[in-house]
């Protein structure tokens, strides 16, 4: 299974600007620039756009988990806050706060526990090499 993103870009850096398209067309040439990456401006960003893809990734892979070991998730909230550093043009890592709603038969050190295995293992947080960091509220 192969996925396809296109990026389109005209101009110099800071005046340029762009737009991404996927192939489900969710993203149907939407705007990116320097401001939209670096400033506040309407649009996306690569950055952002990574943070989506794992927060999604993330919530799936928890609730496949939790469907492998016989429960069915309720509730489950990611926020995936990526951490740049504007200085060195680097990305320093990702800290995945994921909010639950309990779930009969799963207590909360059994849900951190297979909170922290999707964490591991969902296939974005495998491609990325970057320190990924995780906080559990489950209630």
């Amino acid at each position: 299974m192969k996925r396809i993103a296109k990026a389109h870009w005209k101009g110099n850096l800071q005046e340029g600007k762009g737009e991404i398209s996927t192939q489900s067309t969710i993203l149907n040439n939407t705007n990116y620039s320097f401001k939209t990456r670096f400033a506040d401006g309407v649009g996306t960003n690569p950055e952002e756009l990574i943070a989506a893809a794992h927060a999604g990734c993330f919530t799936m892979a928890v609730s496949a988990t939790l469907t492998q070991a016989g429960f069915t998730a309720n509730d489950l909230d990611t926020e995936a806050v990526l951490d740049l550093d504007l200085q060195n043009l680097v990305i320093n890592g990702i800290q995945l706060n994921l909010k639950a709603a309990a779930i009969d038969g799963v207590s909360e050190e059994k849900f951190k526990e297979i909170a922290e295995g999707a964490k591991a293992n969902c296939i974005v947080s495998k491609a990325l090499n970057v320190p990924i960091t995780l906080n559990v509220e489950y209630n």
